[in-house]
């Protein structure tokens, strides 16, 4: 620990002198974290929609109006013929059509099952599935709908709710806890915490090594009476105090921006998140160990973030991916961390609750630190 008090004052006087180094440690976070936040959005509405409608009586226009109500949907042309619905979807103007037959009104006046064509755009299958979705829970509930009117008519039905009136045999009733509206900003903001403060710490310490060796500093401070834990604890306690700062202006900005309020502990948010801090910090060094000028510490800190955002957890569910890579996904820091901040501010867990997760960032930062603080000490010798 000799020496750690000059260093840390010297990297202190360094990164007041670098305004780049503030601007990316504190601006650049706020920056992303607004962005993201708004643009990512899982939820689909508005799909542009065709309709081809050869009744026009009142029921096929119910359906219409019916399908334009859900939300999912809105109605970006209506044709007259074949040949105009198909190139509506072929060329992308619309990503569902619907064809309602000539004799649909007549069909349903009568009783009998009446037949719509739906046509839907695979070629985005997210865009797709919540299309199809939609077609089909429409269906059902008007279908359902006509009945019971039916079944009001006969003297026995499946089942009869409170008031006397035909009803469904079963009635769940579904609950939505911890994001009852269902905000995607709700699942992404907490992650992209993560994310940010792995992506901004990573890059800062591997950025402020390597550039020490490039410059030719780094071997003189090797040559001073400094020890080895002094030297590394030194550069990245400062790293550590900014991070911690930036943690808590990312929270702030995510409770006062997007409404996403801490309903856990926040002194357990904040001992987990230093934890995190810690692996961050140690990839940062490894990373310094590995590159040889500031580009090459970019791109192994850029690929490094392509695990953490893909495969931990933050934009995919991990329990749906293959089990060769599912079991990699322990090996990231990010999966363990990213579940917490999302069980501690979403659902308000306690330690109990996180523990499994406590102890895997425990064992990642103990395996990184080590590698990275051995190849470090071997530079020094």
């Amino acid at each position: 620990m000799y020496g750690f008090v000059a260093i840390l004052l010297k990297e202190l006087a360094h990164i007041r002198r670098d305004r780049g180094t503030i601007f990316f440690a504190f601006l650049v976070p706020a920056l992303q974290l607004t962005i993201f936040g708004y643009a990512i959005d899982v939820t689909i509405q508005n799909i542009p929609l065709v309709v081809f409608d050869l009744d026009g009586r009142q029921e096929s226009r119910r359906f219409i109006e019916a399908l334009e109500n859900t939300g999912t949907f809105v109605i970006a042309e209506r044709v007259v013929d074949a040949e105009s619905f198909r190139r509506s979807v072929t060329a992308g103007r619309s990503k569902a059509g619907v064809l309602i037959p000539a004799d649909f009104s007549n069909r349903l006046l009568r009783g009998e099952q009446a037949a719509v064509q739906v046509l839907i755009d695979g070629s985005d299958s997210q865009v797709a599935t919540t299309a199809l979705n939609a077609v089909n829970l429409l269906a059902i509930h008007l279908s359902i709908g006509r009945a019971k009117i039916v079944a009001e008519q006969l003297q026995r039905m499946p089942a009869r709710d409170a008031s006397g009136r035909a009803s469904l045999p079963i009635d769940a009733r579904a609950r939505l806890l911890f994001n009852p509206d269902l905000e995607s900003s709700h699942f992404f903001v907490p992650g992209l915490i993560g994310i940010i403060l792995q992506l901004v710490l990573v890059f800062m310490t591997s950025f402020s090594i390597v550039r020490e060796r490039e410059t030719g500093t780094l071997e003189q401070l090797f040559v001073t009476p400094v020890g080895p834990a002094g030297l590394l604890l030194g550069k990245l306690t400062p790293y550590a105090g900014m991070a911690f700062v930036e943690l808590c202006g990312v929270l702030l900005l995510m409770i006062g921006v997007f409404r996403v309020g801490i309903n856990g502990n926040i002194v357990l948010l904040l001992a987990m998140s230093c934890l995190f801090i810690v692996n961050a910090l140690g990839l940062g060094l490894l990373i310094s160990t590995i590159a040889r000028t500031q580009l090459g510490a970019m791109q192994m800190a850029f690929i490094s973030m392509l695990p953490s955002v893909l495969l931990s957890g933050f934009m995919f569910p991990r329990s749906e991916m293959p089990a060769p890579i599912y079991i990699a996904t322990f090996a990231i820091p990010a999966t363990y961390f990213i579940e917490i901040l999302r069980a501690v501010i979403l659902r308000g867990a306690d330690l109990i609750d996180i523990f499994p997760q406590f102890i895997g960032l425990i064992c990642c930062g103990a395996v990184i630190i080590t590698v990275s603080f051995t190849r470090f000490h071997k530079q020094l010798d």
